[in-house]
């Protein structure tokens, strides 16, 4: 695994949902010479101490690759407004591309404003995420680089990743609404 040492390359703020979808993420971009800046930015996930959690694992990863963390605030009233009247929506559906769009502006809007051009999520390393889908919503933001990081085994790399480092790996999305179903990481 790669640490602590960043290969000099063009910046990219990297939207991070979590730790464990963190870990492969970081390694293909730094492999492909970009300077990863970790945005934990996650008003999704409920309740505030599964925020924390996930937010916690992710320093750990960060250390291990010798980079910062930038953590936006939680503002879930934010984000539930943003999801209002889908919150009884079949998982994958409206709700998620509504979140996906919260997700993305915010680290659209943070990338402007630390004057980086590019940005991502690790969202897409997920297996049961639509990639498709996280690309349609990104599309609406200059700057934004799709990237399907559960390509080149990205997801399976990322299990291998977070038991070395001994990382919590939820099995919801974080959403209140997705608590239920398990299958929604």
């Amino acid at each position: 695994m790669l640490a602590s040492t960043l290969l000099m390359g063009k910046r990219i703020l990297l939207h991070v949902c979590c730790g464990p979808c963190s870990t492969s993420s970081i390694e293909r971009l730094l492999s492909e010479g970009y300077e990863p800046v970790l945005f934990f930015s996650d008003s999704n996930i409920f309740p505030y101490a599964e925020f924390m959690k996930r937010y916690e694992n992710l320093l750990i990863v960060a250390d291990n690759f010798g980079l910062e963390v930038i953590r936006d605030e939680w503002d879930h009233d934010a984000w539930r407004k943003a999801v209002k009247g889908h919150e009884g929506d079949r998982e994958h559906g409206e709700r998620c591309s509504l979140c996906f769009r919260f997700n993305l502006s915010r680290a659209a809007a943070k990338a402007r404003e630390l004057g980086i051009d590019l940005f991502t999520t690790t969202l897409t390393v997920s297996r049961f995420k639509n990639s498709r889908k996280i690309f349609d919503e990104g599309e609406a933001f200059p700057g934004f680089l799709e990237i399907d990081f559960k390509k080149k085994d990205g997801f399976n790399r990322s299990i291998v990743l977070s038991k070395e480092l001994g990382l919590y790996r939820q099995q919801w999305c974080g959403c209140e609404f997705s608590m239920g179903d398990r299958s929604a990481t």
